[in-house]
């Protein structure tokens, strides 16, 4: 078995290893948080940029689900190669790429580039992502780990929340194009300071192979859950190409799992599944993830639709449920080192689901942003909780891959909440003035979601006692 070298930080004394590594984690989490952002940037959007490019009724949705969909379908292999080859060779490599693609979408001049653009962020996001948590990880211990997770909880949520926040106002005042332009300067200062900070791995004398076999049957099964998910938000649950979709996915995970069985130096060893840190973690991703994407989806499309605010209106309607998400993240960070993870992630939850039937059961623009910012508090902390929990008994070596496995089922709660969430608001997201009860009925079905996820956490969830060490099985 190869032994993983970590790139360590370079350390120049106390003082200045503490401010070095604080940079690190600084420029590793601002590069996580424009992959993050770039789920949701497109939303407010997106009217502008089918209005300039010309973008057909079928395309508009892919504008922002190409994105997901390579992001997700590419996060093992993006993981596994972190581990393989070092975390910062393939960091460098996929913020190279997304910040190239980034530039590629803002000079689109017509929907075959804009989605290719979009395809290519995808992949740059997928290789980044588990490399600069893995990197992150590696370069800190103890108490600075617990942070480093509660940074990683905070951007996926916050992140989210701000890229309406960031796309509204950068819609309004600069054009479109500035949602993708924006990432290229930060992109180009991060790839010529990091590697001043990180030195370079050893290469390993030995080197494991690829599975490729593996790589093509998950990230074909992943993709094709995504497709389907997302196309049964606009075409139902039943529509021949939603269950084509599904069934194929389920399809390539089995051989997949097969195939993992059988090779020399699988992609992914299947028992890790079975763990039951990683089986929660990935459990408590895909509900936060769901009810986080699903619920700011129907609260643009309510903000807009139903109380008529604008592009930038409805970005900073946003600016609160960003902070709960961050204040959920920061009060989770603190609890998860003095209270079992099971209670926080279930007080999580059953927050988003009194936070979504505050928003089912009163009206107003006010009403449904409070609603929305008490659903937020208790995702942020779900976030943190799942990435906790998720990393708790990892071995650095393998950091890559576990954080790949648990960001792999954020990418499919995202698509799995906009499909559901949409199917049952129906009707009223084409509508051109719905009532102010027009999307009741989806609050509801999130906030028995939550409800339902809170109490499932009580039983599925492990004690941690610490965030970046020992589980107990009580």
């Amino acid at each position: 078995m190869t032994t993983v070298h970590h790139p360590p930080v370079h350390e120049t004394g106390s003082d200045p290893s503490s401010r070095r590594s604080g940079l690190v984690l600084l420029l590793l989490a601002t590069a996580q948080l424009m992959l993050v952002l770039d789920v949701t940037v497109v939303n407010v959007a997106l009217p502008d940029i089918g209005a300039d490019l010309g973008l057909s009724r079928a395309a508009v949705p892919w504008v922002m689900t190409a994105y997901t969909l390579c992001f997700g379908g590419l996060m093992l292999l993006g993981g596994r190669l972190a581990d393989l080859v070092g975390a910062r060779r393939v960091l460098l490599s996929g913020l190279a790429v997304f910040t190239g693609a980034s530039l590629l979408c803002g000079l689109a001049d017509g929907q075959g580039v804009l989605l290719a653009g979009r395809c290519l962020q995808g992949i740059g996001a997928a290789a980044l992502s588990p490399a600069a948590l893995s990197l992150a990880i590696a370069s800190s211990s103890g108490a600075a780990r617990t942070r480093v997770v509660a940074v990683w909880g905070a951007l996926s949520g916050t992140g989210a929340a701000l890229g309406v926040l960031l796309g509204g106002v950068l819609t309004s005042a600069f054009g479109w194009e500035w949602i993708f332009f924006v990432n290229v300067p930060i992109g180009l200062a991060i790839l010529a300071v990091l590697p001043r900070l990180v030195a370079a791995p050893p290469r390993p004398e030995v080197r494991e192979r690829l599975d490729l076999a593996g790589a093509a049957l998950v990230t074909g099964g992943t993709a094709s859950a995504i497709y389907g998910l997302v196309h049964a938000g606009g075409s139902g649950w039943t529509d021949a190409r939603t269950l084509a979709a599904l069934g194929l996915a389920f399809l390539l995970w089995v051989a997949f799992a097969v195939v993992e069985r059988v090779v020399t130096d699988p992609l992914l060893e299947i028992g890790l599944l079975r763990q039951r840190t990683v089986a929660a973690g990935s459990f408590l991703m895909l509900v936060a993830t769901g009810l986080m994407v699903g619920g700011f989806f129907l609260g643009s499309f309510t903000l807009q639709r139903v109380h008529g605010e604008s592009a930038v209106q409805v970005g900073l309607s946003f600016l609160p449920v960003a902070v709960a998400v961050v204040a959920g993240a920061h009060l989770a960070g603190h609890l998860l080192t003095h209270v079992p993870a099971r209670a926080v992630a279930a007080t999580g939850l059953a927050l988003a689901a009194g936070g979504n039937a505050l928003t089912a059961t009163t009206t107003g623009a006010p009403a449904l942003v409070l609603g929305l910012s008490v659903a937020a508090l208790g995702i942020g902390a779900t976030f943190v909780t799942a990435f906790g929990v998720g990393l708790a008994d990892a071995d650095p070596a393998a950091s890559g891959l576990r954080s790949a496995v648990v960001s792999t089922f954020h990418e499919l709660g995202g698509a799995f909440g906009v499909a559901i969430l949409s199917s049952i608001a129906g009707a009223a997201l084409v509508a051109t003035t719905p009532g102010d009860s027009a999307f009741v009925d989806a609050y509801v079905v999130a906030a028995v979601i939550a409800a339902v996820g809170a109490a499932l956490a009580l039983l599925v969830v492990p004690t941690i006692d610490r965030v970046e060490g020992r589980v107990g099985r009580h």
